[in-house]
């Protein structure tokens, strides 16, 4: 088994561009979720991105193919870049001593920037202006030409990101895309990690990626109850807290690179850590219409920290999904009771700094646990101010700490424990242990 080193970190979200700057904001506790113009207090808060760049020029022959990139995966492309650039790497620097055979590359997206008849929204917004619900189809066809993308299909597509970032960095090793909810970024980044471990490859690069901002799917996740009412505006996403009513919707990509550690130690790279454990896992719920299972991350964590052979009272925090569900964050906070065994553990919500940006966040909070785990703290969760009752009144709330405001960890732990689930009961944990 080789051993595979994290090398590079990559990220982009409504914080800001990479994870110095993610540090920094977090440190501060200022989120990147905003007031923004639009209808209804539910869709005027947003985390949403400013000034996409990127690091590496594209290749002239290349850059035709960037109108085929949806919004997550424009912002997957930003992140990986951001990562390779982290590592102080190439695409030419890769050539030199590994081949494209060699280099894996995994995608994760949750985007549903192009879900349904999202496309035609721009045209049947404009045909039906000031008629309600009833369609002028002259003005539909009229609007269509101007307002419709003819690339709209190509759009849809899931796996463009891996053809453009493959042909732009080489990278031409193992490879796969996964579309589905959020736990897919702690897939690909097991993917990733595997990959070098079984010998595989020598560099592999695992980007998670998602915007949630459409019109189309807000509107479906506030029919499933899923997006807080906004009543505070941005302080209204409150994972874990007695009055949580659900999330703020954000946008974003994230990337980690792993490298061979022999390789990496080799060419002198900084490395940040190692993925020490990690742990998937689908839990069923027994109830009539979709729901969360009793213990939705329960098994997933007991895999991770089994396969790292570590104790959870030697964590130095456990980062959970924190969607500010009602259902949802009960669920996790009896799943984290379950493995509890010895001291009290403290707990970490971090959507509430950028938005809930599905497979992005995945990757994302493991690149943020990274830098606060440098700056030797254990960070806040943000609008926190006390457990749900039903918490409080058995006493368990002792055993789990969560605060609005950092804490030192004089004790210097370098291992936590980042968590992710998804409707239908999906989840993933990944035990990261860093330098």
């Amino acid at each position: 088994m080789k051993e595979a080193a994290i090398t590079g970190l990559g990220i982009i979200t409504s914080v800001g561009k990479g994870a110095d700057e993610h540090i920094r904001a977090v440190k501060d506790k200022q989120t990147g979720i905003r007031e923004i113009s639009g209808s209804g207090r539910i869709y005027k808060y947003q985390g949403v991105v400013d000034n996409l760049s990127y690091d590496f020029e594209i290749p002239g022959k290349l850059a035709g193919q960037m109108k085929f990139l949806n919004r997550g995966s424009t912002l997957g492309l930003s992140a990986a870049l951001n990562a390779l650039k982290d590592a102080c790497l190439t695409p030419e620097s890769c050539s030199a001593g590994i081949s494209p055979g060699r280099r894996a590359l995994y995608i994760a997206t949750g985007d549903f920037t192009k879900v349904g008849y999202d496309f035609m929204y721009p045209a049947t917004k404009v045909a039906a202006a000031g008629t309600g619900n009833v369609i002028d189809y002259e003005k539909l066809n009229k609007s269509a030409l101007a307002k419709v993308s003819p690339f709209f299909l190509l759009e849809s597509i899931s796996n463009n990101l891996f053809s453009v970032l493959s042909a732009v960095l080489d990278f031409k090793g193992p490879n796969t895309t996964l579309s589905s909810l959020s736990p897919c970024g702690g897939q690909a980044l097991e993917l990733a990690l595997r990959s070098i471990s079984q010998g595989r490859a020598d560099i592999a690069l695992a980007v998670g990626c998602g915007s949630w901002l459409s019109p189309v799917p807000m509107y479906e996740m506030e029919g499933l109850g899923l997006l807080s009412a906004c009543n505070s505006g941005a302080a209204s996403f409150r994972p874990f807290d007695r009055r949580r009513d659900g999330f703020i919707a954000g946008e974003g990509g994230a990337a980690i690179l792993l490298e061979r550690y022999d390789i990496a130690k080799s060419r002198g790279a900084k490395i940040y850590g190692f993925i020490r454990g990690v742990g998937n896992s689908v839990e069923l719920s027994h109830a009539p219409a979709i729901s969360v299972p009793e213990k939705v991350i329960e098994k997933c964590m007991l895999t991770a920290l089994r396969q790292s052979n570590t104790e959870v009272s030697s964590l130095s925090f456990i980062s959970p999904h924190g969607s500010g569900t009602k259902k949802g964050d009960a669920s996790e906070i009896r799943s984290i009771l379950s493995i509890i065994n010895g001291k009290p553990i403290p707990v970490c919500g971090m959507k509430p700094y950028t938005g809930h940006m599905g497979a992005a966040s995945d990757i994302g909070e493991i690149i943020i646990g990274i830098k606060t785990q440098e700056a030797m703290i254990i960070p806040a969760t943000p609008n926190f101010s006390s457990l749900d009752k039903t918490f409080v009144d058995s006493g368990d709330n002792k055993k789990i700490l969560i605060s609005d405001e950092h804490i030192l960890d004089t004790v210097k732990g370098n291992s936590f424990l980042s968590v992710s689930y998804g409707v239908g009961g999906q989840s993933s944990a990944v035990v990261v242990e860093t330098c």
